[in-house]
């Protein structure tokens, strides 16, 4: 795996995150050396969700009110069904993403959390992948929605589901060690 020594990362996050969607990009990046905070609307810890019931909490280091997408390198979304449908209503947590877009900087994005990238205005003309009950939100919204593991563009990096986590975080890494991306305004 590539190093991303002093690189910063935020995880964007509320309650009802699929649990393997924050927990692993996150051991991931930080053993490929970023530094990396989850950021969630609130204080305390957020709770994920696993299978059919809810899962662990992970702390938040950073409540969103309080930071600043310029203090960091790169984003990543974690999915879920209710994690990104709560944060989308979030005029805060869109204007935070869409912040990553404008600066050319790398977004993740799994499972549900195109979603946020569709409310972000970031999916017009980007080629993606979601999770496949949101296909038709996702092609909607503009995007050429294509079936794989791993889709980038431009430094937008998404993936459909846990399984393909491996793929997902591999190309973060490797965006993420590339830097920043010039992109056509959107």
């Amino acid at each position: 795996m590539q190093s991303i020594q002093g690189k910063r990362i935020a995880i964007l996050s509320t309650h009802g995150f699929e649990q393997s969607e924050l927990e692993v990009p996150l051991e991931e990046l930080r053993a490929a050396g970023a530094e990396v905070h989850v950021i969630a609307p609130e204080a305390g810890e957020i709770k994920g969700w696993q299978g059919k019931d809810w899962g662990n909490a992970v702390p938040v280091d950073a409540v969103l009110s309080e930071v600043d997408a310029s203090a960091y390198d790169a984003l990543v979304l974690p999915g879920g069904q209710m994690n990104p449908d709560l944060l989308r209503a979030e005029p805060e947590a869109i204007a935070f993403i869409r912040s990553f877009w404008t600066a050319g900087k790398v977004i993740g994005a799994i499972c549900h959390a195109p979603w946020l990238l569709i409310e972000a205005g970031i999916a017009d003309g980007r080629r993606m992948t979601s999770y496949g009950s949101i296909k038709t939100d996702v092609k909607n919204a503009g995007a050429d929605w294509i079936d794989a593991e791993v889709v980038t563009d431009q430094g937008l990096v998404t993936s459909r589901k846990p399984e393909d986590l491996p793929a997902f975080c591999a190309k973060l890494v490797e965006e993420i060690a590339e830097g920043t991306h010039q992109r056509a305004a959107a």
